[in-house]
């Protein structure tokens, strides 16, 4: 079931819900789960989180709560801050090992003194729940069958089902992260889009960015994108995740929206992305909001990576 994408010239710009599409994509995975559930055993998927990142945990919560409502068993590593990089690749090993578990993942970001790159290439290809290991970033370049990163690939998802075309497409990536940027600029380029990533060093970066029918936001600076760097009609997927406090600062961003500063002003804090939420409004054609656009989709996209590699651990 497709979300057909319309967009009229004299209304408002679509919202782009990533929440209905994640919806969507848990609801194909439930009779995935129950098949392996029933043949053989359900899914696992092994979650190590290192300190107390709150954050972390947040991001930690979200996805075992996910991971239980659609079948998929949750192993759940906490080990102390202190731990060291061999201990870490002593506990990536014994997951490796265990049949129970079928996809692995790594809680980013692991305090500064272990080995962050080590301790990722540790994780088994087969096993690699995030799509981050070496193995899968090749097989992606070739545009062969492997775990895909989650976000970009859970972007790719809302596009194709909302019907956005891509092929032929100028798309515009602002980020070169492993995790975001340099993954959904091939994912595209396999779409056929043609793509330009830019990044800080970029000459004229407003400019690059108007060019985009599509524009990706992925640098993590706060409101970063305003209407400047939008070509009227565009396609704004907007990544970013950054918290704000300051009282000025959010009213001159949501100085049109009361009820995000009635929120604001209960909590003292509000999530913003890299683009400024009213510059989205007014030109693109269909962007994603924040929170409630990327966010939802990057979990459901970790729960079909692990599915899949459970079926393919059945199968072998």
């Amino acid at each position: 079931m497709n979300l057909p994408l319309k967009y009229p010239r004299d209304m408002s710009a679509l919202v782009l819900d990533g929440r209905c599409v994640s919806d969507q994509i848990l609801a194909e995975l439930r009779p995935r789960v129950s098949a392996l559930t029933k043949v053989g055993r359900a899914p696992g998927l092994a979650i190590v989180l290192v300190g107390n990142n709150p954050a972390s945990h947040i991001y930690v919560r979200s996805k075992i709560k996910a991971s239980e409502e659609l079948g998929v068993r949750s192993f759940h590593h906490m080990p102390s801050e202190a731990i060291t990089t061999a201990e870490m690749l002593s506990l990536i090993d014994q997951l490796n090992d265990d049949r129970e578990v079928d996809g692995i993942l790594v809680q980013m970001p692991l305090p500064k003194h272990l080995d962050t790159e080590r301790i990722l290439t540790h994780v088994d290809p087969s096993k690699d729940a995030d799509g981050f290991h070496p193995l899968n970033v090749g097989n992606l370049v070739a545009n062969r069958r492997a775990p895909r990163a989650c976000t970009p690939a859970g972007i790719l998802q809302m596009l194709n089902r909302y019907d956005i075309p891509l092929a032929g497409k100028r798309a515009v990536v602002v980020g070169r992260s492993d995790i975001v940027g340099k993954p959904m600029a091939l994912m595209l380029l396999h779409a056929n889009a043609t793509v330009t990533i830019c990044h800080s060093k970029t000459a004229d970066l407003a400019g690059e960015c108007r060019r985009g029918d599509i524009l990706v936001a992925a640098l993590g600076r706060p409101a970063f994108l305003d209407e400047n760097f939008i070509k009227d009609g565009a396609i704004v997927i907007d990544v970013g995740i950054n918290r704000l406090t300051d009282t000025a600062a959010v009213e001159r961003l949501y100085g049109h929206d009361e009820e995000r500063l009635a929120a604001f002003r209960k909590t003292g804090k509000t999530i913003v992305g890299d683009v400024q939420p009213r510059a989205m409004m007014e030109r693109a054609r269909a962007y994603t909001p924040v929170p409630g656009g990327v966010g939802p989709l990057t979990i459901a996209m970790l729960l079909s990576n692990t599915v899949t590699l459970a079926e393919q651990h059945l199968a072998s």
